[in-house]
């Protein structure tokens, strides 16, 4: 289990005490609903509403029997007497079980949202900050044209509003309950129950279940934590890039006194973007965890149980942290804009030619002959370390077309931030978004 990494908050959600205590407002909501319509008299429900579990005595018993709901009720019904009869009427395991686990879902959904929403902020800010800091776009990890480090942001920050709608949605898909019985009939427990458990629980009656609520829920709420996870390493991954030494456009935080390495003192690594690559990986194997759940013999087995006890919390554990991690590098990396344009200017002026090639055509040259030109002079200049301005404007079939001013014009890094403005107003980026 991550444990180690856990939050308190989000730990709390997952704790055997929280777990308990979703099982019993699940049993007690039931008790309502049963002495609503009548079954249940008035003075064994007050009682009842006063009933708690024991949690030395529940694992003592669950010692004895090795089995959790009978432990549970147990240790109630010994402190609370005959009335504890009531508790469980009609009901299986799953459907305290699957109930329960519902609430802690959304627990864990809000708690993630609201690490979104702090993300969010900490790019948004970052992004607005940057919005014209430019720098080298790379395709293939090689120069490709200029691009700014708040349209790298802006994107960003898009993607992450994406994964908190599909958050949202996973939230809405595990906001239901189940009370219908050994085998979904209602035979022991009537649709009803199921109808008032749920409202006074916050939550949906499935509409229908068999033993279980059906497992394609909570593959969905795992897959959605994963692919949260994925656009956390993706942005992780960037950061490292961009901290290599032979880069080094931006660098994580790195408090004074704080080694990198053991043996090389020198070292300043990326580690905490590290770790939130390495986690991501671990949620990515839950959601095929999730995924393998969704089938289950018959009405049900409990294959799925095992699983879920382990990849529910860490999912949910692993994800508050590293998003929670993620958004501290966002806030204190380090930008290095005069490194930035440094390496702009490294490959002498190369990374004009899509613009040289365009103004060659537009005065009526053959698209094949322009590219030739153009693309011949830069890759000597690639290989030769020379300037790409001066030898494209030696060579004759560009000369004679454009004039020394028009092809000064063409080696201008504004034009490529002329648009950035826009993007930023149909992302809906603001101080106000």
């Amino acid at each position: 289990m991550i444990d180690r990494y856990a939050r308190s908050e989000m730990k709390q959600v997952w704790s055997e005490e929280n777990k308990y205590e979703k099982w019993l407002q699940v049993e007690l909501a039931a008790c309502e609903a049963w002495t609503a319509e009548g079954v249940v008299p008035q003075e064994d429900m007050q009682l009842l509403r006063g009933a708690t579990f024991n949690m030395e005595r529940l694992n003592e018993i669950l010692g004895e029997t090795r089995h959790e709901m009978t432990a549970f009720l147990s240790s109630i019904t010994e402190f609370i007497g005959p009335e504890g009869r009531w508790l469980h009427l009609g009901m299986t395991t799953s459907d305290v079980w699957d109930t329960a686990t519902s609430l802690q879902l959304l627990e864990a959904a809000d708690l993630l949202i609201v690490d979104i929403d702090s993300l969010l902020d900490a790019l948004q800010d970052r992004a607005l900050e940057h919005r014209d800091t430019l720098m080298m776009g790379r395709t293939h990890g090689v120069h490709a044209e200029p691009v700014t480090f708040g349209l790298k942001l802006a994107l960003w920050w898009d993607e992450m509003r994406r994964n908190r709608e599909r958050l949202l949605q996973a939230r809405a898909t595990m906001a239901f309950g189940k009370i219908s019985g050994p085998v979904g009939t209602h035979a022991t427990v009537p649709p009803s129950i199921e109808s008032a458990v749920c409202e006074r629980l916050g939550l949906s009656p499935a509409p229908i279940s068999n033993q279980v609520l059906q497992r394609d829920r909570h593959a969905q709420f795992v897959t959605t934590l994963a692919l949260i996870a994925a656009s956390l390493e993706k942005f992780a991954i960037e950061v490292r890039s961009l901290q290599r030494t032979e880069i080094r456009e931006v660098a994580e935080w790195f408090p004074k006194g704080q080694p990198g390495s053991s043996s090389m003192p020198h070292k300043r690594n990326p580690e905490l973007s590290e770790r939130v690559c390495g986690i991501a990986r671990l949620i990515r194997g839950h959601a095929v965890t999730a995924l393998e759940n969704v089938a289950l013999w018959g009405e049900r087995d409990i294959s799925h149980s095992s699983a879920e006890r382990i990849i529910l919390p860490d999912s949910s554990m692993a994800l508050d942290y590293i998003l929670d991690l993620f958004t501290g590098v966002v806030r204190k990396m380090h930008v290095y804009p005069d490194r930035m344009r440094k390496n702009v200017d490294s490959t002498r002026g190369v990374l004009f030619s899509q613009r040289v090639l365009l103004a060659l055509i537009e005065k009526g040259m053959a698209r094949e002959s322009a590219y030739g030109v153009v693309h011949s002079r830069a890759m000597e200049s690639w290989d030769q370390d020379l300037d790409f301005r001066e030898m494209i404007s030696a060579e004759p079939e560009v000369s004679q077309r454009l004039t020394g001013s028009e092809l000064e014009s063409l080696f201008d890094y504004s034009y490529y931030l002329r648009h950035v403005g826009e993007i930023f107003d149909r992302v809906g980026l603001t101080k106000e978004a």
